[in-house]
């Protein structure tokens, strides 16, 4: 079975890839994690509409940027696949080598949904993590042989943002359970 001419067997992998991604830390986890904590959750999924808008902005970019770059300058795709691999196979040296971030957490204010879906879009739209992957993992699985780049390109971030979408609501439901258990009991607040 293919998918814009790309095979059941890409996606699964690329699905994967996307997972591993998703379930990695960052700073979106940490928007997510505080904001469900702060203000329940409610602003959890607030929040993940925002981020899920901001990777749907790098989705766009890239799927449109890879395909006019595939057209203007064929050669560079093959540079861009290059590079890609370059920055994956590196990814992978920092976290063998332990070079994290660490984040201190603060309080947080009660902020508006609209704040809250402007905050959470900004926050992913920001961050390079998820366009260091597009722009790296894109061109692997991308075939210019195979059909259109551009609609590749949007199959692959439709697979990007569901899978991401899960995890991270998953994540949110967590945050707002445990929330809500460490409100019930002030000595895991203390603890804390």
């Amino acid at each position: 079975m293919t998918l814009f001419g790309l095979d059941s067997h890409s996606l699964l992998l690329f699905a994967a890839a996307v997972a591993l991604l998703a379930l990695t830390p960052g700073p979106v986890w940490v928007f997510l994690i505080s904001r469900t904590l702060a203000q329940g959750r409610r602003a959890g999924y607030f929040s993940l509409i925002g981020v899920a808008a901001g990777v749907l902005l790098h989705l766009l970019l890239a799927a449109f940027g890879l395909t006019a770059l595939l057209l203007a300058l064929p050669w560079a795709f093959d540079a861009i696949k290059l590079a890609g691999a370059a920055y994956l196979l590196w990814l992978a040296w920092s976290t063998v080598r332990g070079d994290g971030f660490s984040f201190a957490p603060q309080p947080l204010p009660p902020v508006p949904d609209r704040v809250l879906l402007r905050q959470a879009l900004l926050a992913a739209a920001v961050n390079p993590k998820v366009a260091m992957f597009y722009l790296s993992l894109f061109p692997q699985f991308v075939d210019p042989g195979a059909g259109s780049v551009l609609l590749q390109s949007l199959a692959l971030g439709v697979v990007h943002l569901g899978v991401s979408a899960l995890v991270d609501g998953a994540l949110v439901t967590l945050a707002a359970v445990l929330g809500a258990q460490f409100a019930r009991r002030p000595g895991w607040l203390r603890l804390q």
